[in-house]
């Protein structure tokens, strides 16, 4: 079966979102989390959950899974670009902002895990075989815990747009994967985040398979100038809320 082609993921989404703003136009709630069935996220559609989860006692479950605290991470994990002897390709930035509940306040003592590809979009990991190559100075995992006014912060080299299997000519937006531990292995969360004017987010189906805009946005970080450091490396900021209406939307196991 032929591979399908961008003109007709992007009418797809186009149509979906249309759909969608009517819906929204005539009453009906804001869908701020992925819609799983979308469409022109062409390979979701067999693996996405079509049960309802399978409830378990957490507490077996964190019997027999890795556990972390604040006294098992040095900070110098938070620094991609000092993994390896030498220095990593690719734009130096810091990115750093706030872990916050839906009423504002921070939440500390959160594990934070980051994992991404180096500057030419390719990760070190044996399913990649995207033919861009490998840089030995960067491995693309680092991990920190939030201070008391609930902030991370990373050093890191900006991520490359890397091409996958959903339909012809399918490219990802540059873009950070993020995992939040909460106090207790099985509160885990991931999500993504992308780069302020990326020309590739309305190309994208698993960006766009959040319906909603504003949902979409709170997905992009912002550049800060007052970050970055002179003839060293840019700056961006963004925030994680972890519930409420203005929650960042989360991502289920196994995603892209």
């Amino acid at each position: 079966m032929s591979l399908s082609s961008q003109q007709e993921i992007t009418d797809e989404i186009r149509a979906r979102h249309a759909e969608y703003a009517a819906a929204i136009a005539a009453g009906a709630p804001e869908q701020t989390q992925p819609d799983i069935g979308f469409a022109p996220y062409r390979s979701s559609i067999l693996r996405h959950p079509t049960k309802n989860p399978k409830l378990v006692d957490p507490e077996t479950i964190e019997l027999f899974s890795p556990t972390y605290g604040q006294r098992d991470i040095a900070d110098v994990e938070s620094d991609l670009t000092i993994q390896h002897a030498g220095e990593p390709l690719g734009e130096r930035m810091v990115v750093t902002g706030r872990v916050l509940d839906g009423d504002g306040r921070p939440v500390r003592n959160q594990l934070i895990e980051v994992w991404q590809a180096n500057a030419a979009g390719r990760y070190i990991h044996q399913r990649d075989q995207h033919p861009a190559p490998l840089d030995p100075n960067f491995t693309g995992a680092g991990r920190c815990i939030t201070n008391d006014a609930g902030e991370y912060r990373f050093t890191t080299i900006k991520p490359g747009a890397y091409p996958w299997k959903n339909h012809h000519n399918a490219w990802r937006p540059a873009h950070i994967h993020f995992s939040i531990f909460g106090s207790a292995f099985t509160q885990r969360i991931v999500t993504q985040m992308y780069f302020p004017g990326d020309p590739l987010f309305p190309l994208d189906p698993i960006y766009n398979s959040i319906l909603d805009q504003k949902a979409r946005d709170r997905l992009i970080a912002t550049y800060d100038h007052d970050l970055t450091s002179p003839e060293w490396s840019l700056g961006y900021r963004w925030d994680i809320v972890l519930t409420g209406t203005q929650r960042t939307w989360s991502e289920p196991e196994g995603a892209e």
